[in-house]
Parts: C-alpha cells; structure tokens; sequence
C-alpha cells in the first residue's frame, strides 16, 4: 500500500515505524528537514520538505496514485485542507486527519465527502485521557486496554514479593480465582525479555504479567492476584494543556482536583472553563508549591505538560515529597524506559498510546482493535475469524493445531459479538447489558466463524504472519 504521512512529529513518527514495518510503501512530509533526515537514517522510506497542504507538495509526495493520506500536523486547518485536495483533486481512497477541535469532532457533516472529505478523525489528545482514565481506575496496574467494546479487559500488572502467584506455576493460578471466573496470563516479560508462558511457568517477583479476563471478572481477579491499592480521590494535575483540560473535564465530579499550570492566560482559561476543579498559577517543579498544596496527600500526580525534562522534574518532586502515586507524559522512549519504575511509576508515550486506534483502521479489513504494548515493542489485536475448516487456516480447530508463530498468544475469543444479552441492573434500574460470549483461551479451545479472536504479539513484526494466518481461502464465499 502506498501510503502519504503528513508531519514528522511524534505521532507522524510513529506511525511511519508501524507501517513500514509491515512492507508499505512510505512517504512523509514535513516542513523541518533535519526532522525528515533523522527519520530517513532510522527507516526506509521517502522524505518531502514542504508545506503538507499545498497541491505541489502532494504531488511531489506521490499523491496522484497514492492509496492513503495521514494528515498528522499539528494543525487542524492544514489536516483539513489537505483531506479536501487529496479527494478533490488527487481522487485519494482513504484520508485520515488527526483534529483537536471539538468543532470538527462532534459535528460528522463537517467531515463528509461534500465538505472536508475525512474517512477517519484521529484526536490523541481524547485517546490519551481515556487511557489515563482507566489507568486510574485501576491504580495498581501498569496498563489497562479494552477490546471488543469494552467487553474484555486487559490489565498489566507488576509482580510483587509474596504475591500469590510468585513462585508458583501458571497452573495454579486457578485454584485463587473465585468461583466461575476465568483467566490467563496473556504474557510475562522479564526485565526487556519476554517468557512465554504455558502451565509449567513459575512467575518471578517483578515479572510485568499482562492479565486477561472478562471485563466484569478483571477486578475480582485482581482482587485474588495482586496486592490492591486504595482506591485513587485526590488528584494534581501538572500541565493544562489539550490533555490536562480533557482530563480534568472527566474527572472532576468524581475526584478532587487540582490542576497546576505556569501561564496566566491558560490558566484563567482553565478556571472558566472547569466548575469543581482548583486551577493554581504556578510552576510544577516549585517544591514550595507543592508542600503548600499538601502534595503528600494526594493519590496521584500527573505531569501533563509538553516538556519531557518539566514532567520527570515535577514527577520526581511530587514522590520525593510523599505523593503515593506518580505518572508521566514521556514523548521520548528512552527517557521512559530509564524513568519508570523508579520515581515515574509509569510513563506513557502519547504516540505509542493514540497509534493503536489509527493502526485498527488503517489495517482494517479483519483487524477491529489494535494496543501498542511496552512503548511499541509488542502489540496486542482483535482479530475476526471468518470462513470454516476448509477455508480458513484457523476456523474449526483447536488453538493448538494451528500453527502459530512463535511468540504469539491467544489469550480470549469472543464470541456472538452481536448479541446482546441483559445481565443485570443498577440500584436505578438501568439495564446492564453485555454483547457477546467471553471464552479464555486454552490449548483445546476451538475457533469459530464470527469469534473476534484477541492475541498478543511479544514482537511487532509477528502481527503481519498473524494477520496472514486469519486470511481467508480462495473457495470461500
């Protein structure tokens, strides 16, 4: 596939790794060449300088017979103009734009072929705060992903001296677990090295072990595995940007929020546009601040700025100063990979987070959901199985008949996704309904036409022989 990136920052960067590592045909467009150079030492693909938007510059880019633009600027208007030419002008199938204005998001008209002519929006700013929301609601967790509409849930998680688990075979994990509740363990990695895990497996203090389970079973299995943390209540929020506003937005009916940012007109912004949120004008690396905010008693603290250096200075303070938990944007990979785990207890890569959601699509056909795992070393997917026994190199066997990479896991399928089944009530009487069957993978487990298929990848570069697996034969119809 011949696909045209559109700006070379974190996510266009990002995203130009993903593809090109699948055998697309890449070129990307940005208006800082030293940018462009650094990314054509590191991948094969072709550089343009030049201003994304312009006819000549698409042109240039290959857009007469290209198959995909990603427009990834950071600014909307140029997205937006570029989506337009690419239809209009140069007949390109497939656009997708990144947009931060809640203008273009929530009105879809704005995005059709008469106007801006978008297949797909992308907003990293919105895929980043619900990240970090389910990573609050799962406090002692180091990642929490969602598939098959929030059906299944899969929960990252570190391994600690006197765990149940610690020092025992995978297999028993069984006997902890509450009656009727299942579970795997999707993968263990051990420091950067993954172990594949099989019955046999003995987990080890400070294993990272991503858990698996039925979204309504995930916290009762938790609960059983792992040593629970109290529930988070008071939140600092370091940065009031897109991100921090977003998230301060969703959180504050329910948590108590105070949010930090260093610019007088932001934060005047801020305190308009939050209603129960306590928007403070100062600097986050400010020790006296923070004591005087009673930094120790928080829950969590969030460095949100735009600043690697600022969010790792901020977050180092808040811990020292007696903050229980702490978390970090972190756009460059080696700083996260050095930070986390000492005073970072976790540090999110705003790319490898929003990638996910724009990979699923570009993939597209079988592919429905797509999670970057370990800053981009490993992947998990949702994956549809169609066709029968004699069409299909996976419908109609068992897990292990089939002749699965080595590396790769079947962790759940699930199954009747379109069917909706009502399961039970709120104290008001609202309905709780749950689409489809969730069955845990086993060795026996058999895989049927339809079942959304959830596999984890220890290697990025096994998601192309997976996919390939799941293609469906020439007889099928």
């Amino acid at each position: 596939m011949k696909v045209i990136i559109l700006g070379a920052g974190q996510v266009g960067a990002s995203v130009a790794e993903g593809l090109v590592s699948e055998e697309n045909d890449i070129t990307i467009v940005d208006q800082d060449a030293a940018r462009l150079a650094h990314l054509q030492d590191r991948l094969d693909l072709r550089t343009v300088v030049g201003d994304a938007a312009t006819p000549s510059i698409l042109r240039r880019a290959g857009a007469d017979d290209a198959d995909m633009v990603i427009a990834l600027t950071q600014s909307d208007q140029s997205n937006l103009v570029a989506c337009k030419l690419a239809h209009g002008v140069f007949n390109i199938p497939t656009r997708i734009a990144r947009l931060r204005s809640r203008d273009f998001l929530e009105d879809e008209s704005l995005l059709s072929p008469e106007q801006f002519a978008v297949d797909f929006a992308l907003c990293p700013e919105q895929v980043i705060t619900d990240y970090i929301s389910r990573l609050i609601e799962f406090p002692e967790a180091l990642q929490v992903l969602n598939f098959a509409r929030g059906r299944v849930s899969l929960v990252a998680v570190r391994a600690y001296e006197g765990g149940l688990l610690v020092g025992k075979p995978i297999r028993e994990m069984r006997d902890f677990l509450p009656p009727e509740t299942d579970a795997r363990i999707a993968a263990i990695f051990r420091g950067n090295q993954p172990v594949f895990p099989d019955g046999e497996t003995v987990v080890e203090a400070g294993d990272e072990v991503f858990l698996l389970a039925a979204a309504e079973h995930i916290r009762p299995v938790l609960r059983q595995l792992r040593r629970m943390m109290n529930r988070v209540e008071r939140i600092m929020i370091a940065g009031g940007g897109n991100i921090g506003l977003r998230l301060a937005t969703a959180l504050e009916k329910h948590y108590e929020i105070k949010l930090i940012e260093g610019r007088r007109e932001r934060a005047e912004l801020l305190a308009n546009a939050l209603n129960q949120t306590l928007v403070l004008l100062g600097d986050a690396t400010d020790e006296e601040l923070l004591e005087q905010e009673n930094i120790a008693e928080m829950d969590l603290f969030l460095a949100l700025t735009n600043d690697d250096e600022d969010n790792i200075m901020a977050g180092s303070l808040a811990k020292r100063l007696g903050c229980n938990r702490v978390v970090a944007l972190i756009n460059r990979r080696a700083y996260a990979e050095m930070i986390e785990g000492g005073p970072i207890d976790i540090g999110i890569s705003p790319a490898q987070v929003s990638i996910g959601t724009l990979l699923a699509y570009v993939r597209q056909g079988d592919v429905t959901e797509v999670h970057s795992l370990r800053r981009g070393a490993a992947e998990a997917l949702e994956i549809v199985a169609h066709g029968d026994r004699n069409t299909s190199k996976v419908v109609g066997r068992r897990i292990d008949e089939v002749d699965w990479p080595h590396g790769v896991t079947v962790a759940a399928l699930v199954r009747n996704f379109d069917r909706a089944m009502v399961v039970g009530q709120t104290d008001d009487w609202t309905a709780i309904t749950r689409y489809g069957e969730v069955v845990i993978a086993h060795h026996d487990t058999v895989i049927e036409p339809e079942d959304h298929v959830i596999i984890f990848c220890t290697r990025k570069k096994l998601v192309k022989k997976v996919e390939k697996l799941f293609q469906v034969g020439f007889h099928f119809l």
